[in-house]
């Protein structure tokens, strides 16, 4: 009712604002781009009267405003950044010059993923994806897991539907095989897997940048599936203050907030906290199980940078989160942790990270990062009790080298080093008896080198190799290969590249931790190995009224000593390296509207095909699907601007298809989901000095998976699990048959402020 009287009352106010009025000026101006090239078509605006008009074909406007007043004049053009002047118009004609800079909507942005140099989008060999803090932030979310919903080939997985833990998929492929890093460098890992996603603050966010596909000739182990790169905002292009704060029907809180200082000329910094709350039970579907895994986090962000004389950069991030989150029957409270009577899957974690980077004082491009966390988490999940640790050092030194006009080389030397420890079978032994403490560790030394060799003025050549040495596998080798081709508007890119992964069980795969199955585990499990194709068409169009980006992808990825969970045997989740071989394949197409008028839309559409071939017990290959993989999956959004209320409008969704579920022997559930879709709607304004209101709905088609995804939720300690009468087949509880969340449909609403 507020927004409405609002809505009625906007265009009363304005009516009478402009009466107050009794002079106008003229404001005549040209609109040029960086290459002082005359921009026709270009759109101003001014805030203060509505008045609008366009450039044209000498990119020359005029425009009436009123006399004596400041006014805001916006000029925006599609594939250009947006420009907004304010200008007292004191004088009764004013002339003024515009040069707007290219957008970074489409093919002109600067990636690092892919080469781990600054290059464009448009002249880097390797695909990069990148996704501003503002399209990721088209439906509010209270992590980056949830963040992801909307990106082509990416889709955010819970694997429990008690504790709602998840990763985010690449192409079909499981969260273990992503690598996740926070400015390059891979933090996120073995135990963060699972909860390191969380607590980045969404008003820090700057860029997400992704590469699909292996990245091991760079980044090293674990970017089997791809890359995901978490940009932070720079110390220099932050604003002065920010907040953001919203709420849901679900009596979520999200907030956080940043600021920068200087503490002298010398150090200048960003500090920022983001906190999460969402305390109250909820229980829609019945199954006297928590609908929404209840959770108090907040993670604490500081990052300095360090002015010096020779302006060589020195960089330092440090953040810290903790988090306790719970799910489990509604009537569970701490009380029952780690009890028998009540059930509840009860987590505390303990998350310190730090990041660095330094260019060395010296007249070659020098650059050494560095990394550390320690994730500490004291777990309950019914009555087991899961406490573990893990740290992650990481060094690298980066050389970058030009040599003549056609190499750019970069060469490195790298170091990680990871210690886990916990309270299971995994790191232990047994000895005279009695059972020996030992926690894993293990060294991972590695050079690498890759040249981008330039050929003429449209192709471009990367040849790069990689050589690990693991202290308990011994040496890995990783090449890569990517050629690209750019004539006119096209970009073709070839790519060959292979990858590998150091499994740790217990860290990465949480249905193993839910007590309901126990964990088999064969002897010297083998590091996972891929080999990787992929080809990828860019092209862009421009027309009079809009500007087309659309790209396609076909990818091929041959998987050798792939490390399957068996579900088949009850109560087991059996690891052994695949006696065969496994493949990920599909395609996947991107594209991008930007219109004359203020619309922007957004596809994307992926085929995915992933499976395993195993020879069974006569020696013939049989093939397995792999779970939690849907066969086809829609992305869209779409953003419109009503100009004259200063409302914006972004309608987003995504829609999968049915994916196979781990089932249990005489399983009355089907064994595939149904194809499911998430749709999300959301208002929001700006208002004078920094402010920002917004609105929406969350998953306004109010899916939620059926309610017996939770098998036998009314005996979670398997009490009566050989009870003939009620339990005839022998189930046992078992939370793993979960694909998406049971949060159903959500208004949220909050503010925005930001002051520069």
């Amino acid at each position: 009712m507020k927004l409405e009287l609002k809505l009625i009352f906007l265009p009363v106010f304005f009516f009478f604002h402009l009466l107050s009025y009794s002079q106008f000026t003229t404001i005549k101006g040209v609109v040029l781009n960086q290459d002082n090239s005359l921009l026709e078509f270009v759109n101003v605006i001014d805030s203060v009267s509505l008045k609008g008009t366009t450039t044209n074909t000498k990119g020359e406007f005029e425009i009436q405003v009123p006399l004596s007043v400041v006014t805001h004049l916006k000029i925006s053009c599609i594939g250009y950044t947006d420009q907004t002047l304010i200008l007292e118009t004191k004088e009764i004609n004013t002339e003024i010059k515009v040069v707007l800079e290219k957008s970074d909507d489409f093919l002109d942005e600067v990636v690092i993923s892919g080469t781990l140099t600054e290059i464009s989008k448009k002249d880097s060999p390797i695909p990069v994806e990148v996704y501003s803090s503002a399209y990721l932030n088209k439906v509010p979310s209270a992590g980056l897991l949830e963040l992801t919903q909307n990106i082509n080939g990416l889709r955010p997985q819970l694997n429990c539907a008690v504790c709602n833990t998840g990763d985010i998929h690449i192409n079909g492929m499981e969260g273990p095989y992503t690598m996740v890093t926070i400015d390059g460098m891979p933090i996120v890992g073995g135990l963060s897997t699972v909860y390191g996603l969380q607590g980045i603050p969404n008003s820090l966010l700057q860029r997400v940048e992704v590469v699909k596909g292996p990245a091991s000739t760079l980044y090293g182990s674990e970017a089997v599936a791809g890359l995901i790169n978490v940009i932070t905002k720079s110390v220099e292009c932050a604003p002065k203050f920010s907040f953001n704060i919203s709420s849901t029907s679900w009596n979520e809180i999200q907030a956080d907030a940043m600021f920068t200082y200087a503490e002298n000329k010398k150090i200048s910094g960003i500090f920022a906290v983001d906190y999460h709350n969402y305390s109250k039970p909820i229980d829609k579907n019945g199954d006297n199980f928590t609908d929404l895994t209840l959770k108090d986090r907040v993670s604490i962000f500081n990052k300095w940078s360090f002015k010096r004389k020779d302006n060589k950069k020195a960089i330092l991030s440090a953040r810290y989160l903790y988090e306790d989150r719970w799910g489990g029957q509604m009537n569970w409270n701490p009380s029952f942790r780690g009890g028998d009577s009540i059930y509840g899957e009860s987590i505390y974690t303990n998350r310190a990270e730090l990041i660095g980077k330094y260019e060395l004082p010296t007249n070659e491009d020098i650059v050494f990062n560095g990394s550390y966390s320690f994730h500490d988490q004291d777990s309950r999940y019914g009555d087991l009790s899961y406490i573990a640790e893990q740290q992650i050092a990481f060094g690298q030194l980066v050389w970058n080298k030009k040599v003549g006009n056609t190499h750019s080389i970069v060469s490195g030397l790298a170091m990680s080093y990871n210690t886990y420890d916990d309270n299971t079978t995994a790191t232990s032994y047994i000895e005279n008896e009695k059972e020996i403490n030992r926690p894993n560790s293990w060294f991972l030394p590695g050079i690498f080198s890759q040249d981008n060799i330039s050929i003429g003025n449209t192709m471009n050549l990367i040849l790069g190799a990689r050589l690990d040495y693991h202290s308990s596998h011994g040496p890995i080798f990783s090449p890569r290969m990517n050629w690209k081709w750019s004539p006119s508007s096209w970009v073709f890119r070839l790519g060959y590249g292979n990858g590998f992964r150091v499994v740790n069980i217990f860290s990465e795969d949480h249905a193993a931790l839910t007590g309901a199955r126990e964990v088999v585990i064969s002897d010297n499990l083998n590091p996972e190995q891929s080999n990787n194709v992929n080809l990828n068409i860019e092209k862009q169009i421009t027309t009079q009224f809009f500007k087309l980006s659309v790209d396609g992808s076909l990818f091929y990825t041959y998987f050798s000593n792939k490390i399957l969970p068996d579900y088949s045997v009850d109560n087991q989740i059996i690891y052994s390296n695949l006696n065969g071989y496994g493949v990920s394949r599909g395609a996947t197409v991107n594209a991008k509207f930007l219109f004359e008028f203020p619309l922007t839309l957004n596809l994307g559409f992926s085929l995915l095909d992933v499976y395993a071939k195993e020879y069974n017990s006569v020696g013939v290959l049989a093939k397995q699907e792999q779970l939690f993989t849907e066969p086809y999956s829609m992305t869209w959004s779409a953003s419109y601007k009503i100009q004259k209320l200063g409302l914006k409008v972004d309608y987003t969704g995504n829609l999968y298809g049915p994916m196979k579920l781990p089932i249990v022997e005489n399983d009355f559930r089907p064994e595939y989901s149904n194809p499911f879709s998430i749709m999300n709607m959301k208002l929001s304004k700006d208002f004078k000095y920094g402010f920002n209101l917004f609105l929406g709905v969350r998953n306004f088609l109010n899916f939620t998976p059926p309610a017996y995804s939770i098998l036998r939720a009314n005996d979670p300690f398997d009490r009566l699990v050989d009870d003939p009468v009620n339990n005839p087949n022998n189930y046992s509880f078992d939370p793993t048959y979960i694909y998406t969340s049971f949060q159903g449909i959500t208004l949220f609403g909050g503010v925005k402020y930001v002051f520069n």
